[in-house]
């Protein structure tokens, strides 16, 4: 398969990031389908992509008509046979169990075209945990996608047994969506920027955790001294309190960490209320006018 082959695009799973991949896809051309589990879910991603649009055709730099034929790309389906006629390539947004991700994986290796590629946008896991069971590992790697309205970059990221042409076609196709393509050599737990970011969050949740100081308090510090809009628990509130708790929590059982399980244990508290974040309207922060967007908020004044 060459990129010129690339015509339809699945998305399984119609969360925030599967939104935000299918709407971009369609934008740049892509016939889409977002395939989940109830048609209820899919009704109500499909009403946050109507309303998204047209603030991210702003973004993507699209004019209503084009908005509209983007739009118009993009159809549901709760069935399986259906979702994966003519697929081209495949974007997995379902949540971060491997064992979860190579059984939906699996399933579809039996209905897709053998020339299918299959993606994951995992945030947290490795391909390799679920290549074997997704059935076609040799077109299995990783796109992960950051959130797609504030930045293009994206991470490429193969498994041992991921084929070169896999990889560059997975590559091209990233570029054909208007993305910045950063290509990993190998696997590696949180890409690159992920990495780095998944031990910000870290050290912020420790030093709340062990009541250090406030949560307000420790995004005054980061704000203040890198000069940056948002701080830490901010970023958290906008990735969604469940998703960083979940990935905090599968490292914290797996790895068996004291400390990491007690970041899931204070993360634990705001998912019980369901306290998820800006997709919620109330996390650490309350939206959609949250404290540390205050002119005043660093200086305290």
């Amino acid at each position: 398969m060459k990129i010129d082959d690339i015509r339809k695009v699945l998305i399984l799973g119609s969360g925030t990031m599967g939104q935000q991949i299918g709407i971009l896809c369609a934008f740049h051309g892509y016939d889409v389908v977002l395939y989940d589990l109830k048609q209820e879910i899919l009704d109500n991603a499909f009403e946050r992509i109507k309303r998204k649009a047209p603030k991210l055709a702003i973004t993507y730099q699209f004019n209503a008509e084009q908005t509209q034929k983007a739009l118009s790309r993009i159809s549901m389906s709760t069935n399986p046979e259906e979702a994966a006629m003519n697929v081209d390539i495949i974007s997995e947004s379902v949540p971060e169990d491997p064992k979860l991700k190579g059984k939906i994986f699996a399933q579809f290796h039996a209905i897709c075209d053998k020339n299918t590629i299959f993606t994951t946008n995992t945030s947290s896991l490795l391909p390799s945990q679920f290549a074997d069971a997704c059935g076609r590992p040799e077109k299995l790697c990783a796109l992960h996608f950051h959130d797609t309205t504030m930045t293009k970059v994206v991470d490429v990221m193969p498994h041992p047994g991921t084929s070169q042409e896999t990889i560059e076609l997975v590559t091209d196709f990233a570029e054909r969506i208007g993305q910045i393509a950063i290509v990993l050599n190998k696997e590696h737990n949180g890409y690159v920027f992920n990495n780095m970011f998944m031990a910000l969050l870290d050290s912020a949740l420790a030093l709340a955790s062990k009541n250090v100081t406030s949560v307000m308090e420790i995004d005054r510090a980061w704000m203040g001294v890198m000069h940056t809009m948002i701080g830490p628990f901010g970023l958290m509130d906008s990735v969604g309190i469940d998703t960083v708790y979940k990935i905090t929590n599968y490292w914290a059982e797996l790895l068996d960490h004291p400390q990491a399980k007690a970041n899931a244990a204070f993360l634990k508290v705001y998912v019980d209320q369901g306290k998820l974040g800006l997709k919620t309207g109330e996390g650490f922060y309350t939206y959609p006018a949250p404290d540390y967007a205050k002119p005043t908020f660093v200086s305290g004044k």
